[in-house]
C-alpha cells in the first residue's frame, strides 16, 4: 500500500533574518518602518520572502549577461590600432600558433609580434579556442596570413569565448564561495543574492575582459574556487584550484603568499599535523606536474618527429648556468622549453613598469627618475618592498588560520603586491578587487562601514583603468557601468546613502571626508582631462595625476584590508564595538 506523499518543507529565505539586525539591506526611518538601505535592495526586494533561488539566480544570470554582452559591442584593444593591435590581436595569435605550431615552437615563435608568454593552461585553452574558431573559418587563424585581422564575426566569436569561459568557470564559483561563506557568516540567501549581483556587476571586471578584451575570469574563477574549497574543508582542492590559477596567468601569484601562509597555518596550529602537511605538498606538486604534462608530452612527441631544437635562442636561465648542457642530451629539449616558457612568464626584462599605474612606484618616479637606477637595483628594491607590505597578513593568516580570514588576506596581500611589485599593469587591481567585493556577502558585508570602503575601491579602480578604456573607444560603457555600480550600491557621485548621517553600521566623520575628498578628485579630473588639453612640455600631466591619486587611494584601501584583519584576527585580543567603529 503506497503512503501518502508529504512534501519537504521549504525554508524561508530570510529565516528570521529581518526580524533581527541586518547586514546592511535595512534601514529604519523616523516613523521605525523599515526601508531598502540602498537601490540594490529595493530591485531585489520582490525576491525577499519564500521565492526559491533558483528563480533568482537564473534572472540574476540573465541579467548579468546582458551587460557583459552589450559591453562587447563597443571597442576593443588593438582595433585599428598599428602596428600591434593590441590585446585582442595577442588573444587571436595565441590561438593561432598553438593551433598550427608543434608544441616545441610555443614559447619561441616570433617573440616581437605577441610572443606566448602566458603559462601553459593559457596555451591550452588558446589551442582549444582556436581549434573550435578554425572550423567555424579557418581564415581566421591562417598562420600569419590573419595577422591584423579585423572582421566583425571575428569579433563575435572572440566576444563569446570569453562569455563563455566565464559562465563556465567564473561565475560557477562565485555561486558557490557565496553560498559557502554566506553560511558559514550566518547571512540569508536574499542577502547573498543581492551580494552576488553586487559582484557580478563589478565594473572594472565587465570592462577589461568584455571591452578591452582579456580573459582574467578564469583564472580569477580559479581563484576562487580555491577560497570556497578552503571553506569547505577541502584544502587538497584548494591546491588543486590555486595551482590551475597560477597556470592560467601567473598574476594569481599575488594570491600565492597568503595561501601558503594559511595552509602551513593549518598544519602547525593548533597542533602539529604532519599527513596533513606531507598531502599538502604532494598534491600541490602533483598538480604542477600535471599542469606541465601535456606540455612536456608535446615536446617530447616534437623530438621524436625530428623537429629539430638547435639553433634556438637560449633563455637567460640556461645561459647563466655555470655548466653547458650539451643539446645533444634526450632531456635538452625538455629543459629549453621548460626554461624559455619561464623567462617568458617572469618578465623581469621589461622593466619596473611600462605604463602609467597607481602604484608606488610610477608614483615616485613622478618626481624622482627611477631609470636612473640598474635595472637590478630596482628588481631588489621591489621585492624588499613587496615582502614588507606583504609580510603583516601573512603572519596573520599563518597565526590565526580561519577561513573566514582568507579572503581579507588575499585582498591585503594582493593589495601590497599591487603597489609594491614589479612590472605591475593597471589591469592588475582586478585581483586586490576580487577578494575585497567578496566581503559584501559577509557577516554586516552591506553595511555602510564595508559597503562604503569595498565600493570606493572599485570605483577607484576603474577610474584608474579610464586612460587604457580611452585608448579602447570605451568611454561610454565605462561611465554607464560605474555609474550604474554606484547607484546601485548608494555610491557617490550618483548617490550618498552610504555616508549619510544617521545610517545604522555608518562611518566616522573622518572617514566620510577622506572618502568624499576622493571622489571629489575623481570627478574633478574627468572635468580637467575632458575641457583642458594638458601643458606642451608634460602631455601626460592628467594620465600621472590620475596614478598619483590613485596610489594615494590603493594606500588607504590596503591599510583597511590589513586593519580590519588585524581587528577580525583577534591576534591582540578581542576588540571592543567602539573600538572597532572608530576604525571605520
Amino acid at each position: 500500500m503506497a503512503t501518502a506523499h508529504k512534501p519537504r518543507r521549504r525554508r524561508k529565505i530570510e529565516e528570521g533574518s529581518l526580524a533581527h539586525v541586518t547586514h546592511g539591506t535595512l534601514d529604519v526611518d523616523a516613523s521605525n518602518a523599515r526601508k531598502p538601505a540602498f537601490p540594490l535592495v529595493a530591485f531585489l526586494w520582490p525576491a525577499k520572502g519564500t521565492v526559491s533561488q533558483w528563480v533568482t539566480i537564473p534572472l540574476i544570470l540573465m541579467t548579468v549577461g546582458l551587460f557583459r554582452w552589450t559591453t562587447g559591442l563597443w571597442g576593443y584593444s588593438g582595433l585599428q590600432s598599428p602596428p600591434m593591435h593590441g590585446d585582442f590581436e595577442a588573444q587571436r595569435h595565441w590561438m593561432e600558433i598553438t593551433k598550427h605550431l608543434p608544441v616545441s615552437m610555443w614559447y619561441f615563435y616570433d617573440l616581437d609580434w605577441w610572443g606566448l608568454d602566458y603559462p601553459p593552461l593559457t596555451a591550452y585553452h588558446s589551442w582549444f579556442l582556436g581549434v573550435i574558431g578554425s572550423t567555424i573559418n579557418p581564415s581566421w587563424f591562417t598562420l600569419y596570413e590573419s595577422r591584423r585581422l579585423d572582421d566583425p564575426s571575428l569579433k563575435i566569436y572572440m566576444r563569446a569565448t570569453v562569455f563563455v569561459s566565464e559562465y563556465l568557470i567564473y561565475i560557477p564559483a562565485v555561486i558557490i564561495f557565496l553560498r559557502r561563506f554566506s553560511r558559514a557568516e550566518k547571512v540569508n540567501v536574499w542577502e547573498a543574492s543581492i551580494a552576488l549581483v553586487a559582484i557580478l556587476m563589478q565594473p572594472a571586471t565587465m570592462l577589461i575582459d568584455h571591452g578591452h578584451f582579456q580573459y582574467n575570469t578564469v583564472m580569477l574563477g580559479l581563484a576562487v574556487a580555491t577560497m570556497s574549497s578552503i571553506l569547505a574543508g577541502r584544502h587538497l582542492w584548494s591546491c588543486v584550484f590555486f595551482v590551475g590559477a597560477l597556470g592560467f596567468k601567473q598574476m594569481a601569484l599575488f594570491y600565492a603568499p597568503a595561501i601558503f601562509a594559511y595552509l602551513l597555518g593549518i598544519c602547525l596550529f593548533p597542533r602539529l599535523n604532519v599527513t596533513r602537511f606531507v598531502l599538502i605538498a604532494i598534491v600541490t606538486v602533483a598538480s604542477f606536474a600535471l599542469l606541465y604534462l601535456p606540455f612536456i608530452l608535446g615536446v617530447a612527441y616534437d623530438q621524436y618527429r625530428g623537429i629539430p631544437h638547435k639553433g634556438l635562442e637560449l633563455p637567460p636561465l640556461l645561459e647563466s648556468l655555470p655548466i653547458k648542457l650539451d643539446d645533444e642530451y634526450w632531456y635538452y629539449p625538455t629543459i629549453l622549453q621548460l626554461a624559455q616558457s619561464i623567462h617568458r612568464i617572469f618578465p623581469f626584462a621589461r622593466g619596473l613598469f611600462e605604463d602609467k599605474v597607481a602604484n608606488i612606484w610610477c608614483a615616485i618616479h613622478t618626481v624622482h627618475k627611477l631609470h636612473r637606477y640598474p635595472p637590478v637595483l630596482l628588481q631588489r628594491a621591489a621585492l624588499a618592498a613587496t615582502s614588507l607590505a606583504i609580510a603583516p597578513p601573512c603572519l596573520v593568516i599563518f597565526l590565526k588560520p580561519r577561513k573566514e580570514l582568507v579572503p581579507l588576506a588575499l585582498a591585503a596581500t594582493s593589495w601590497g603586491f599591487f603597489l609594491c611589485s614589479y612590472q605591475v599593469h593597471e589591469k592588475n587591481v582586478l585581483l586586490p578587487l576580487l577578494p575585497m567585493t567578496v566581503l559584501l556577502s559577509g557577516q554586516k558585508g552591506l553595511l555602510p562601514s564595508i559597503r562604503a570602503w569595498v565600493g570606493l575601491a572599485n570605483m577607484l579602480g576603474v577610474w584608474t583603468m579610464f586612460p587604457l578604456l580611452k585608448r579602447d573607444e570605451l568611454r561610454v560603457p565605462y561611465c554607464a557601468l560605474s555609474l550604474l555600480w554606484a547607484y546601485l550600491l548608494g555610491l557617490p557621485p550618483v548617490s550618498f546613502s552610504a555616508y549619510s548621517e544617521g545610517t545604522m553600521g555608518g562611518l566616522n566623520l573622518l572617514t566620510k571626508i577622506i572618502h568624499l575628498n576622493i571622489y571629489l578628485a575623481m570627478a574633478g579630473w574627468h572635468v580637467v582631462e575632458a575641457f583642458f588639453p594638458p601643458p606642451a612640455e608634460k602631455p601626460d600631466l592628467w594620465v600621472v595625476a590620475n596614478a598619483g591619486i590613485g596610489c594615494g587611494g590603493f594606500v588607504l584601501c590596503y591599510v583597511w584590508c590589513l586593519w580590519t584583519l588585524l581587528w577580525k584576527s583577534e591576534l591582540f585580543g578581542k576588540a571592543s564595538t567602539s573600538a572597532k567603529s572608530k576604525t571605520q
